[in-house]
C-alpha cells in the first residue's frame, strides 16, 4: 500500500533461486516441477515433487513494484488458485515472495491513478473475489511473510488458514489505511477482528501500527514468528505435517471450522455434524481404518 514507506525501508532485489533462496537464509532445497522465473509472470504455482509431491507453492514475483496488486498481478493470481482448486494432487498451498523485503505493498496505487471511479470499482470487486478465491480453497493454505505486508498484502494473508512470519527487519505487517484518510477495503476490517478480537483490530486499525513478526505473533496475527530471516523452512514443515493427512478430512474441517464458527454453538454443531457425514461414505475413511488395523501407513486418494 505505502510504496514510499517501502522504498525507504528496503529495495527490491529480484532473488536468482529456485524455490530455495541460498543457505545463509536456512531454506533447504527441495525439488520441484517448473522453471523458477516463467517470462513475464509476475505471480506463478510451482509444484513440490518426491516426497513433497502434493505441496504447491505460489510465489510473487513483481520486484519492481514490491508485489503491488496491479490487474496484472490479481489476473494472474486468481488463474493460479483456480488451478489449485481444481487440480486433485494439490493438497497444500504455500504462498511467498521471491521479493526480498516485501510480501506484498498493497494496491498498486499508480495503476489506480489511472483508473476512473467505474473502474476502481470493478479492480476492487474483483481483489475482493480474489482473496476470497484464496479463502476458500478447499485445501490448506500457508502465508509466508519474509517482508513488508502492508494494507493489502495483510489482507491477502488474513485469506490463509496460517501465517509464519520471517525473523529479519525487513518484515513489517500492518493494515495502515487510515493513514491515507481510507480504510481496509478487501476484507481487513472483517477477518482482523475475526482473528484476533475486535478491541485489538481496532487498535491496530485505527492507529495504523506497524509490525515485526514478533509483534505480529504476540497480538495473534501469525501462527508462528521464526528466528530465521526467510519463515519458508517452518511453512514448508507445517505443510509435511499436514500431507499424511486425508485430504477430504482436511477439506472438511476447514469447512467446519471456517462456516461452522460463524453461527451459534448448536447451529455449528449440526454444520460440523453435516461435514463428518460427506466423510463416511469416502474410500479415505475406510482406508485410514485398514491401515490402522493392519499397523501401515495409510494411502489417501481423496476419494
Amino acid at each position: 500500500m505505502l510504496r514510499t514507506f517501502l522504498a525507504r525501508s528496503c529495495q527490491p532485489q529480484r532473488l536468482h533461486r529456485s524455490l530455495t533462496p541460498s543457505a545463509a537464509s536456512g531454506i533447504r532445497f527441495i525439488s520441484t516441477t517448473q522453471q523458477a522465473h516463467p517470462e513475464g509472470k509476475e505471480c506463478y504455482l510451482e509444484r513440490l515433487t518426491g516426497d513433497d509431491k502434493g505441496i504447491a507453492v505460489l510465489n510473487f514475483n513483481r520486484p519492481a513494484a514490491y508485489n503491488a496488486l496491479s490487474r496484472k498481478f490479481v489476473r494472474e493470481f486468481r488463474e493460479a488458485l483456480q488451478e489449485v482448486r481444481y487440480d486433485s494432487e494439490s493438497r497444500v498451498l504455500i504462498i511467498r515472495s521471491l521479493v526480498e523485503g516485501a510480501f506484498c505493498a498493497g494496491a498498486d496505487l499508480k495503476e489506480r491513478s489511472t483508473m476512473n471511479l467505474t473502474e476502481v470499482k470493478q479492480f476492487l470487486t474483483g481483489l475482493r473475489d480474489g482473496f476470497r478465491d484464496l479463502e476458500t480453497l478447499p485445501v490448506a493454505t500457508i502465508a509466508v511473510i519474509d517482508g513488508a505486508a502492508l494494507g493489502g498484502g495483510l489482507e491477502m494473508a488474513l485469506c490463509c488458514d496460517l501465517r509464519v512470519g520471517g525473523g529479519n527487519k525487513k518484515v513489517k505487517i500492518g493494515l495502515v489505511e487510515t493513514k491515507l484518510a481510507i480504510i481496509p477495503g478487501a476484507g481487513g476490517t472483517q477477518r482482523l477482528p475475526r482473528l484476533i478480537g475486535i478491541p485489538k483490530a481496532k487498535e491496530l486499525i485505527f492507529s495504523s501500527r506497524v509490525l515485526d513478526s514478533a509483534g505480529a505473533k504476540e497480538y495473534g496475527i501469525l501462527n508462528h514468528a521464526v528466528k530465521e530471516d526467510s519463515g519458508f523452512n517452518k511453512a514448508l514443515d507445517l505443510a509435511r505435517e499436514m500431507l499424511p493427512n486425508g485430504p477430504l478430512a482436511v477439506r472438511m474441517a476447514k469447512s467446519a471450522i471456517d462456516r461452522g464458527t460463524q453461527f451459534e454453538i448448536d447451529s455449528g454443531l449440526d454444520y460440523e455434524q453435516a461435514c463428518y457425514a460427506q466423510i463416511m461414505p469416502s474410500e479415505d475413511r475406510l482406508e485410514g481404518l485398514a491401515a490402522f488395523r493392519e499397523k501401515r501407513k495409510p494411502n489417501y486418494k481423496g476419494k
